[in-house]
């Protein structure tokens, strides 16, 4: 793995390279192979009564084509009768006439079948793909959390969207023109063989070399598509890992630098993308020289046989146009089979995920279920690892026996195993070694399912799904006997959750009350908010276990007090886990049990350690004492300590969006950068991507005019195809000199063909990754220049972006390919047509009659694409988010037992598009069938007009078939051409989707130049009457003329209630918003007009709920540095001092270069706000904000972090946001924010004496004397 430059050289997180090429779920099988029957696994007998009846169809139409070649070889001869006076005018016409009508019949049957193969096919194919989505996902979800460590979300949304259309290309209708293709060439030399075997005989010896060349290369071609969607995947983890984290992202100005990180993996994609066309386009010449030679060998030995009179000049026309329309099947077939193997590339990494069964399934039915449940857990010798981090012991083989109905409280440092136990009692992990009993049972042998629903967790980082606020409290009663009530009883059992946590009045202040969305991770409500909700989702099914990980660590003192109050009254009767570092909510614990590096060290109620003033215990309750001055409030003369406890808020206000139930609650389409399809024309799009790829056009240009070159060919193939026919009727010294030149003329076509057709295949697939690595990398870095705004609109959630980033994005990329066959066509219509002019225009003309006709069934069918396509995008797009969702908070989903209601939610989003593919499949297959009967009809009246031509001497034999030679390719071509619609249509949606967002130029702009700098920043910020409110919720106010002054060098402090609007001044200093009036200066100077990025530059914030990236501790560290620093090894060790963070890291395996897992699942949540800490320091910022920086560490690391932070606060300024007041008490000022404006200022002395809301918040932070 690269890192990044050396120390000491400029700091470049470009070169960082994420650690999932070691540590990724994706290499897990990455020789893992299906066959391409596999696919089929989820077929029904439906499904294959259709399959089937559909591939009879194809069979019929695919024999009908080759059936021409024998009503050629019947003409041919009559032809020669008449021209040699065998048989009269009449006779000829006659003859003509009957052989006409059998066009007409194969155009009724052709109509037929291929309507119903196309139909079945694609309507298999949606109702197929639909069931491989839902395994999909149904087989992530059930997956262990181990698996999870591994697995990024990005990676499952790249699955589930483009990796599932890969599929389903693969599977529908391209199968059933493939083997028509198949059945018209194995036809073809069927006829072909009955007619005249030797010459059959001898050119298929050729065959072979067609068969071994496709062998050979579509071997290399897979295994480096293959190559190229991990190179994808992997892509897609680093774009959720950044926009899910958007708001750190954007504070450290990284945007530039995540950009280039998501390009190397691109450039890698790119690379194996170009090593896969290039054995394409080797596959295509090299196939097409076959082809050429084949017709030379047939011509070559047909006039050998007609020589030595061994067969008639008919039998051998009707053998080469047999060859010619077998070979051209083959040519046809091509693109289909890429698709197909396209499909089985992809197909292998789905099934290897839906083929694994974890060794901890959600899923299983096995285990038992224990009919009275009393609540004991006992751990007995456990010891324990992550297997991601085999060389940390995480447990060290503890045992701890907990008594039914007890409260049992776990304390200890940050690191010290105590989530690991909740981990390992709701069966996340196994142990490596001892066990664990619920009610004298092994965990392992009851059922996974029932054991988690007899528990409730509330983790220290709550996650709220993107839904209601009644539907999140709900989610805590699946699987509970109310699962199922009435919903008015339903609803009184969430107010009575939500009254018991503290959470009513606050709701029923929101404009829709208990139908308020909370956005995506609920990250549109405070921190607070979000803690209390999901306390009530635990609560609210009256559990026999409660898991309590930090539980109140995010509320305001009077809210903590409250809702402790009500988990003390929910803890009674039933078995309660506690972990926590404010020691005032486990005071009353049964037992508390003090850890330290994976082991027990003392074990009591509170009463029984604190008599030891050297334990361990008491040491924590001492760190958690605050001194105050006797003088400053007589009502605290007699007591000589406050212990102030830890709480933390993120303030961000819901936005005003509805919700409805079921698949409603994800379905509203009226929002978003891309819900408008009608802004661009078709040739502004195209010019618009153009510009995009730059100066990578000259490809794209030179690979259609190879395109067109090739196209050109097969119209100078009918005029020697005509000379050959022609010269079958000549003398047979004659003739023996024309095979000869023919044969050669054929030849040099295959070589032009051949030559032409490597450098379109290369240029066209080199174009096409260039476009796709170029607007991914375009649209990535647009998606990252967005202002936070842009990312609050439900819209644009990660599930949602990431699908535009993928399939949208490989829609476009494909059409340069498909660009090289529509030029193909194009020439070969419009040249044959101009060849067939000139040689004959009067039966031309006639021909022409049907192209109208033609072109009106292809512009029906592409609009009807274009509908379908517009409207099934927006709901791909969310049913993606929907996965991405479940998969990123994979911990919550398992601890709700929530997989089965996301299985059900994401079906129901399924059910759109399939009505629109049924839809599409019954009409959008009449246009095909009716496309493909006219060429039928055009076929008869060429014939029959052209027979009256020939019969009046107006054309010899030569212009008659070199005219319908001509059109006739074209016309089998003008069929083809219309099996591009639903490319061309998906490229049109999604450029139009792209294209928006990447011309979307924000208000606040991390990309612009304008803006004023500040050389030289004092740090003195102003807010001034400021009024906010966010831009998705404008009827709700946050700041109501908000007034703050910090000097220079201050260290300021911002508390009050959750929800009142603290964290919301710290996005508006970052600039995330601009307000609505008021000003906020810096050094005197209106931030909103410095340059975005100056400003951001000398600021560094660290918030409550850190957020890592999967790379490694150095590399996140590193992560905090402007561009221009030079940070060295000791500079990254001082500031992880600072932190208390650097003893813990040398003491893993790889110290500085231990990956943190996605999103930081590796460390411990104290752990990871330590290293955002040291990230944040080493910055070494003009001011530092902090939103409740040490919320998330124990007493002791608390203290020495604390004086680390009140270290670095010097000389430079500092704004803290704190609930617990012991952090912020030495502040030079603090601010009590209420309703959005300042209620009171001081000093902590100063605020005290005023006996205020301050006062009334130390002195609800009072826990007593412990001693």
């Amino acid at each position: 793995m690269t890192t990044e430059k050396e120390t000491g050289s400029s700091v470049d997180i470009t070169v960082v390279q994420i650690n999932n090429d070691t540590n990724d779920a994706s290499t897990e099988g990455k020789n893992y192979k299906i066959s391409y029957w596999k696919l089929y696994n989820h077929a029904t007998k439906q499904d294959w009564i259709l399959m089937i009846f559909g591939l009879i169809c194809a069979v019929i139409a695919g024999i009908i084509v080759p059936l021409i070649t024998v009503v050629f070889g019947q003409l041919i001869d009559y032809f020669y009768k008449f021209q040699t006076k065998q048989i009269s005018k009449d006779e000829f016409l006659n003859k003509a006439n009957y052989f006409t009508t059998f066009f007409v019949y194969f155009a009724i049957v052709t109509f037929i079948t291929s309507y119903f193969y196309m139909a079945c096919w694609i309507a298999t194919g949606e109702r197929i793909t639909r069931r491989i989505r839902e395994q999909y996902l149904r087989a992530v979800l059930r997956q262990d959390i181990a698996y999870f460590d591994k697995l990024g979300a990005g990676e499952v949304t790249t699955r589930i969207t483009n990796d599932t259309n890969l599929i389903q290309d693969g599977i529908s209708e391209k199968v059933s023109m493939a083997f028509t293709f198949l059945v018209q060439f194995l036809a073809s030399f069927t006829i072909a063989f009955i007619i005249n075997w030797k010459m059959t005989l001898v050119i298929f010896v050729e065959f072979p070399l067609i068969m071994l060349n496709g062998g050979i290369f579509n071997r290399l071609i897979v295994n480096y598509k293959l190559k190229v969607l991990d190179y994808y995947s992997k892509s897609s983890i680093i774009a959720e890992e950044s926009i899910s984290t958007i708001r750190t992202t954007v504070a450290f100005s990284q945007q530039k630098n995540v950009s280039k990180l998501y390009d190397s993996k691109l450039e890698d994609a790119k690379s194996s993308g170009v090593k896969s066309n290039t054995f394409n386009s080797l596959s295509m010449g090299t196939n097409d020289f076959i082809l050429n030679s084949m017709y030379a060998l047939a011509f070559w030995f047909g006039a050998t046989q007609i020589i030595n009179g061994e067969t008639t000049t008919g039998k051998v026309v009707s053998v080469f146009f047999a060859v010619l329309i077998g070979s051209f099947s083959i040519a046809q077939i091509m693109p289909d089979v890429m698709a197909i193997n396209s499909a089985k590339g992809a197909g292998a990494k789905i099934y290897e995920t839906i083929e694994r069964i974890p060794p901890i399934n959600i899923e299983s039915e096995e285990g038992d279920k224990l009919d009275n449940v009393k609540g004991r857990i006992q751990l007995k010798n456990l010891s324990f690892f992550y297997p991601s981090r085999p060389e940390t012991k995480t447990l060290k083989n503890i045992s701890l026996d907990i008594e039914p109905g007890t409260t049992v409280a776990l304390v200890g440092s940050s690191g010290s195993g105590k989530s690991t136990i909740v981990s390992l009692v709701l069966r996340f992990y196994d142990p490596i070694e001892g066990e664990i009993l619920f009610d004298d049972h092994a965990i392992k042998g009851l059922n996974l399912k029932w054991l988690r629903r007899q528990m409730s967790f509330v983790g220290q980082e709550p996650v709220l799904f993107n839904t209601t606020i009644a539907k999140n409290v709900a989610h805590g009663l699946i699987g509970s006997i109310y699962e199922n009530i009435d919903e008015n009883k339903k609803h009184e059992m969430i107010v009575q959750a939500c009254t018991m946590a503290n959470a009513h009045d606050f709701i029923m202040e929101l404009t829709d009350k208990y139908e308020t969305n909370v956005g995506e991770g609920g990250f549109l409500l405070s921190g607070g908010q979000k803690q209390r909700i999901a306390i009530a989702r635990a609560i609210i099914k009256d559990p026999k276990v409660l898991l309590l990980d930090e539980a109140t660590s995010a509320l305001d003192t009077k809210s903590e007090s409250v809702v402790q109050d009500a988990l003390d009254k929910a803890s009674k009767d039933r078995t309660t886990i506690v972990i926590a570092h404010r020691l005032s909510t486990i005071r009353n614990a049964t037992k508390i049990v003090v850890m330290n590096n994976g082991e027990i060290i003392e074990v009591g109620n509170h009463d029984e350690l604190i008599q030891n003033p050297e334990g361990a215990y008491s040491k924590l309750v001492s760190a958690q004492k605050i001194h105050e001055e006797e003088s400053k409030s007589k009502d605290f003369e007699e007591e000589d300590s406050i212990i102030i406890e830890k709480d933390c808020t993120l303030t961000r206000v819901i936005t005003n969006r509805s919700s409805k139930s079921g698949i409603d609650e994800y379905n509203d389409t009226e929002k978003g950068y891309n819900t408008e399809y009608n802004r661009y024309s078709t040739w502004e799009l195209i010019r618009k991507i153009n510009k995009i790829n730059g100066s990578q056009r000259y490809l794209l240009f030179i690979g259609i005019a190879a395109s067109l070159i090739c196209g050109t060919a097969f119209p100078v193939f009918s005029i020697i195809y005509a000379k050959v026919i022609n010269s079958f009727t000549k003398p047979k010294d004659e003739l023996r000199k024309d095979s000869t030149f023919w044969s050669l003329m054929f030849l040099a076509i295959g070589f032009v063909i051949m030559t032409c057709s490597f450098i379109e295949g290369l240029c066209l697939g080199l174009a096409g990754e260039n476009l796709v690595l170029r607007i991914r990398s375009t649209l990535f870095s647009s998606i990252l220049r967005q202002d936070i705004s842009f990312f609050d609109k439900e819209d644009n959630n990660v599930g949602g972006l990431i699908s535009v980033l993928t399939s949208n994005v490989t829609d476009i990329g494909g059409l340069a390919t498909a660009l090289g066959s529509i030029s193909r066509i194009l020439a070969t219509i419009i040249v044959g047509i101009i060849v067939a002019l000139i040689i004959g225009w009067k039966l031309t003309l006639v021909i022409l009659t049907t192209v109208p006709i033609l072109m009106v069934a292809g512009y029906f069918k592409f609009k009807m694409m274009a509908g379908f396509k517009s409207r099934t995008l927006k709901i791909y797009e969310k049913s993606a988010q929907i996965a991405c969702e479940g998969t990123s908070n994979i911990r919550t989903v398992a601890s709700l037992t929530r997989e089965e209601d996301l299985l059900k939610i994401y079906s129901n989003m399924l059910d759109g598009p399939m009505k629109e593919g049924l839809h599409n499949a019954i009409f959008g297959s009449l246009i095909y069938g009716s496309a493909s009967s006219i060429n039928f009809l055009g076929n008869a009246l060429a014939f029959w007009y052209g027979t009256h031509l020939f019969a009046n001497g107006e054309y010899d034999l030569y212009k008659f078939y070199a005219v319908f030679t001509a059109v006739l390719y074209g016309a089998m071509s003008s069929g083809r051409i219309f099996s591009f619609a639903p490319n061309i249509t998906k490229a049109k949606i999604s450029a139009e989707s792209i294209v928006k967002l990447i011309e979307n130029i924000p208000e606040i702009d991390s990309w612009s130049q304008s803006g004023k700098n500040i050389d030289d920043i004092k740090g003195h910020i102003k807010f001034s009457n400021v009024y906010f409110r966010y831009p998705t919720r404008q009827n709700v106010p946050v700041l109501n003329g908000l007034n703050l002054n910090i000097e220079p060098g201050q260290f300021a402090a911002l508390v009050g209630p959750s929800g009142c609007g603290k964290s919301t001044t710290i996005g508006l200093i970052e600039r995330f918003y601009d307000v609505m009036s008021g000003t906020i200066q810096l050094d005197g100077v209106c931030i909103s007009t410095l340059n975005v990025n100056n400003l951001r530059k000398n600021i560094s914030v660290v918030s409550q709920e850190p957020s890592l990236y999967d790379m490694t501790i150095k590399e996140n560290i590193l992560f905090g540095c402007n561009t221009d620093q030079k940070p060295t090894q000791e500079d990254i060790e001082r500031v992880c001092k600072e932190a208390n963070i650097h003893d813990f890291i040398i003491n893993l395996q790889d110290g500085y270069d231990t990956p943190v897992g996605n999103k930081g699942t590796q460390l411990s949540g104290g752990q990871k706000q330590r290293i955002a800490i040291a990230r944040a320091l080493i910055r070494n910022p003009k001011i530092l904000l902090l939103d409740e920086a040490t919320s998330a560490l124990d007493s002791e690391s608390e203290k020495v972090v604390q004086a680390a932070l009140d270290q670095a606060a010097k000389g430079r300024t500092t704004l803290a946001i704190a609930h617990r007041l012991s952090t912020i008490q030495h502040a030079d000022i603090i601010f009590v924010i209420k309703d959005g404006k300042v209620a009171e200022e001081g000093t902590h002395q100063e605020l005290l004496t005023k006996k205020g809301i301050y006062y009334n918040m130390v002195q609800d932070q009072y826990l007593g004397k412990m001693n």
